[in-house]
């Protein structure tokens, strides 16, 4: 790695927040430094510090934001930037103490941001072009029809289809990945020395994020551009970083190249996450989740702030705050010098942990004896038979909007899900996966014309109607990707549980309903107090863990899980998947597991259908198809897949 001065130089930064509860502390003591064309990944739990680093770097804290202490140094990015260097003062700034005029000149120009949410990020009034226009013209000397075309050139290269038409739609005729290229393409547009990417494919299917990934190191060696990664992706960071930065409870805990952090990581928190991975060689057994959740940031930590959720805690772990320095390894010899081979890690007994014979198994936080859930039941008849189901989305025409022949976005899919089985409906975003997850459960009905056979035991699906739909529904239930966005913000835990009891089983007395929630609740593992609270005091898995309650609720028989781990974290991921697989071996559960991840396919599937553009182009059982995939498309696929 150079020795040349960093194209930023951020210390000793503490960023707090005021709440009704009272001063958080998101930040403390933050430092990191990133080199010209280097990926430095900042890695953890959601709440940990990893976008609020982000937004005090670019200076866009929340109104009850501020930095406290430290200083964030910028130097060497003026480039090419006009509007920079008209405003540069010397090559080295600190961003914080510069007017908000002369910082916009370095934001969306010099420094550039990817935000985690495209829906939220990118205005829903404005063509997607003249958004990117908008920035290009900004930033740059271009202005008129050559920012426009630059704008199209953008669009083809982070992934948009027909650039030239789709230059002048707006945000909600795009899907959630194309959006999120939109978000990538106009962060891009300005060509800046340094970018944030604060999860920037974590709504992307695995070929898409590998052409995205592909891009953004393409762009780093043509114009040495340096990268803050920000992701709890730890496969993508592995394919990415050059060194790693993991955060815990807004601190830097450890800190190394990325060869290091992977090969031998120090701290135990590390090492619980890599061990809470999903993977083909786990099957059959529980993920080694971690136990707890991130401590609230408006407490006083006078030790370590990871020991209560570490195996490893000694009494001294909570009275002495632990400082993050240099470990000797256990061959004796201590890290080479310089930031990008240092490896730092703050905890009192690292040498200890780090010296000692325990296998890597013996750090798992989950120390249950189970049976391995892979024995699972069988059943000869199965309990869901799809066969040749076609779903086409109707369009208007014509001044008086009559329905005329739309898109086909299912055509043809036919499959079978027995009890106790795990069916995996893998394919890029707009195959239909999620389409045919709604179809079966009829959500589709105003708005697309269905057709085939679905039978779900004895019930049609797709022709029942009244008492006969309700009785089919309560034999199956669905877990959507977004668990906030699915549950009532205006409705407690408690009364989202009794809504579908209610409505689905209204056999059961008002005492029955209310007697299933209270271990319904503890069974999904949260708090008896939580069916009192409101879905926004909970973080996201512990609201998916809500939906997952819901679901069961009604005692259905299968549930369609569409993404449901897709936005959580590892730790949290682990925790979800080890649930539903002791739902699944406890109650014989069938799930149809819509998602693009295929480290959860690999570990979770019994069977695997593939689709692309709306067909099943490849099905059968989950390890033979792995091993060995027939067809192009479905080699495609897992060539893409980043691996730890």
């Amino acid at each position: 790695m150079s020795t040349a001065a960093p194209l930023i130089d951020a210390r000793d930064l503490e960023v707090g927040l005021d709440s009704e509860t009272g001063l958080v502390q998101a930040l403390d003591g933050v430092s990191i430094s990133i080199q010209r064309g280097e990926t430095f990944a900042l890695v953890g739990e959601s709440g940990c510090g990893k976008s609020m680093t982000a937004l005090a770097l670019m200076r866009l804290l929340p109104d009850n934001g501020q930095v406290r202490a430290g200083q964030v140094k910028i130097v060497n990015l003026q480039g090419n930037h006009s509007s920079v260097q008209s405003k540069s003062r010397s090559d080295a700034i600190d961003v914080l103490a510069i007017p908000e005029s002369e910082m916009r000149a370095y934001r969306g120009g010099a420094m550039g941001i990817i935000f985690q949410e495209p829906a939220t990020s990118l205005n829903p009034v404005m063509k997607v072009g003249d958004q990117i226009v908008e920035s290009i013209e900004a930033h740059t000397a271009l202005r008129g029809a050559a920012a426009r075309a630059k704008a199209i050139d953008w669009l083809k290269r982070v992934g948009i289809p027909e650039p030239e038409r789709r230059i002048d739609t707006y945000p909600f005729q795009m899907s959630g990945g194309q959006k999120q290229r939109v978000m990538i393409a106009i962060a891009l547009a300005a060509e800046p020395k340094l970018l944030i990417a604060d999860e920037p494919t974590t709504a992307l299917d695995v070929t898409i994020q590998a052409q995205i990934l592909d891009l953004l190191k393409d762009l780093q060696r043509e114009f040495g551009m340096g990268l803050l990664l920000i992701t709890h992706d730890l496969a993508v960071v592995r394919q990415m970083a050059d060194r790693v930065a993991l955060m815990y409870a807004g601190e830097i805990i450890e800190t190394a190249t990325a060869n290091d952090f992977f090969a031998a990581p120090k701290h135990p928190y590390a090492r619980a996450l890599l061990q809470a991975l999903p993977d083909a060689a786990k099957r059959g057994e529980p993920l080694a989740a971690i136990a707890g959740t991130v401590p609230a940031l408006t407490q006083a930590f006078s030790g370590c702030r990871f020991a209560p959720r570490c195996v490893h805690a000694q009494s001294h772990c909570s009275g002495t705050p632990p400082a993050l320095e240099p470990l000797v390894s256990s061959a004796g010899s201590a890290s080479s010098t310089g930031a990008s081979s240092t490896h730092l890690v703050r905890c009192l007994r690292a040498a200890d942990i780090e010296s000692a014979t325990k296998s890597a198994a013996s750090i798992t936080v989950n120390t249950r004896t189970e049976t391995p859930f892979s024995a699972k039941l069988l059943s000869g008849t199965p309990l869901l038979a799809v066969k040749d189901l076609r779903v086409s989305f109707l369009q208007r025409q014509g001044w008086l909007q009559r329905n005329a022949p739309g898109f086909v976005a299912v055509d043809a899919v036919s499959f079978e899900l027995s009890a106790g089985r795990t069916v995996a409906l893998v394919g890029e975003s707009g195959c239909g996966k999620t389409t045919t997850g709604k179809a079966l459960m009829r959500l589709l009905d105003r708005s697309a014309q269905i057709t085939g056979q679905a039978s779900l035991g004895e019930a049609n699906l797709l022709s029942n109607a009244g008492d006969a739909l309700l009785a089919a529904r309560r034999q199956m239930q669905i877990i959507f990707q977004d668990p906030f966005a699915s549950l009532n913000p205006r409705m407690r835990v408690g009364e989202i549980l009794a809504e579908g009891m209610q409505a689905l089983r209204p056999e059961w007395s008002e005492e029955e309903r209310q007697a299933r929630i209270a271990p319904l609740i503890e069974r999904v593992g949260l708090r008896k107090d939580a069916q009192t609270r409101w879905p926004h005091e909970f973080s996201g898995g512990q609201r998916q863990r809500i939906a997952i309650a819901r679901a069961l609720a009604v005692a259905p028989k299968l549930i369609i899980c569409d993404e449901p781990t897709s936005a959580l974290d590892v730790s949290v991921q682990a925790q979800i998947l080890n649930l539903l697989a002791e739902l699944q071996r406890e109650m014989g559960l069938a799930y149809l597991f819509i998602t693009h991840n295929f480290a959860v396919v690999e570990y979770f599937a019994d069977y695997i259908c593939v689709m692309n553009k709306g067909k099943i182009v490849e099905q059968g059982a989950a390890q033979a198809l792995l091993a060995e995939p027939k067809h192009v498309y479905t080699q495609r696929l897992l060539a893409a897949v980043p691996r730890v």
